[in-house]
């Protein structure tokens, strides 16, 4: 056992935790960009070299036994240590050319980056840059990207974070809605007004109760978590709804709605790794995207 386990390959290690994560070889190929019978080969090879079974093959996938189960924890950091590495090796890169990954929300992808990321390739044409929009947080940790433009503050160690400052927001109707339903003239009015809600975030709900106003998700008719959805249905009259004022300013379908009450800005952070931020070419980019991001904020 013990020179099995000085020399296992971490390819199986990795393959073993994302059966273990995923429950089925289907998942974790997917997961790993790999095939099943690939996975499937390197799970029996590591059971091999253990001299241990790993999984119960089931039915419905694969079920850790005992000594799988208790193999997850030190395989777990053999893989923080693996990445600790790369991060690590990437970080003393000197040269100011390579890839760049960019993760943001969908609506900031859309709306903000892209003007950004131009400017960037003219002033550094050595450094390419891959955008990866995506509502969900991407890891940090485990390179899914280099830098995470954010709107709240990271609690992950071993993250360098910057608040640039917050964004305003504004309440905003599209002038065909206004047309048919007119403008709220005070809060006596508001309920009976459509608004544009979201689907399963409560961040709207809450604001309207913080504000006076006992509304739940049912009081919304037409709801969506897709910002850029979002927004085209306010554009296109299915009620009032909420947006950067940068964004809702610079729209000639929609007119600024006043409800009487404050809404809270939306902070905006970039974050990377810190042994990734020392790397020159992440430095520059985040720099740029520093300067690029701040004109929009308060």
């Amino acid at each position: 056992m013990t020179n099995s386990l000085n020399t296992l390959d971490w390819s199986l290690v990795q393959a073993f935790l994302a059966v273990a994560e995923t429950g089925s070889l289907s998942a974790a190929a997917r997961s790993l960009n790999a095939s099943q019978p690939t996975l499937g080969r390197q799970i029996r090879a590591m059971e091999t070299q253990l001299g241990a079974t790993l999984f119960h093959r089931q039915a419905r996938g694969f079920a850790l036994t005992e000594t799988g189960a208790a193999l997850v924890a030190p395989a777990n950091a053999m893989r923080d240590a693996m990445m600790q590495i790369t991060l690590t090796a990437a970080g003393r890169e000197v040269k100011l050319a390579g890839t760049v990954r960019i993760t943001a929300s969908v609506a900031t992808s859309l709306y903000h980056l892209p003007a950004i990321i131009a400017d960037i390739r003219t002033r550094e044409p050595d450094i390419a840059i891959e955008l990866a929009p995506s509502d969900d947080s991407r890891n940090l940790l485990f390179r899914e990207a280099d830098i995470a433009v954010r709107m709240y503050r990271p609690e992950q160690l071993d993250l360098v974070a910057q608040h640039l400052g917050d964004i305003p927001l504004g309440i905003f109707a599209s002038k065909s809605y206004v047309a048919r339903r007119g403008v709220p003239t005070g809060r006596g009015d508001i309920m009976a007004h459509d608004f544009v809600g979201f689907d399963t975030s409560p961040a709207i709900i809450d604001g309207f109760r913080a504000a006076g106003f006992p509304v739940d998700r049912d009081w919304f008719k037409v709801r969506c978590d897709d910002n850029v959805a979002y927004w085209n249905l306010v554009r296109s009259g299915c009620g009032i709804g909420f947006a950067q004022m940068s964004l809702g300013m610079n729209d000639p379908d929609v007119i600024q709605i006043d409800l009487g009450f404050p809404l809270p800005p939306l902070p905006i952070w970039l974050v990377a790794h810190e042994a990734m931020r020392q790397t020159p070419r992440v430095r520059r980019v985040w720099d740029l995207l520093a300067t690029g991001l701040r004109p929009l904020v308060t």
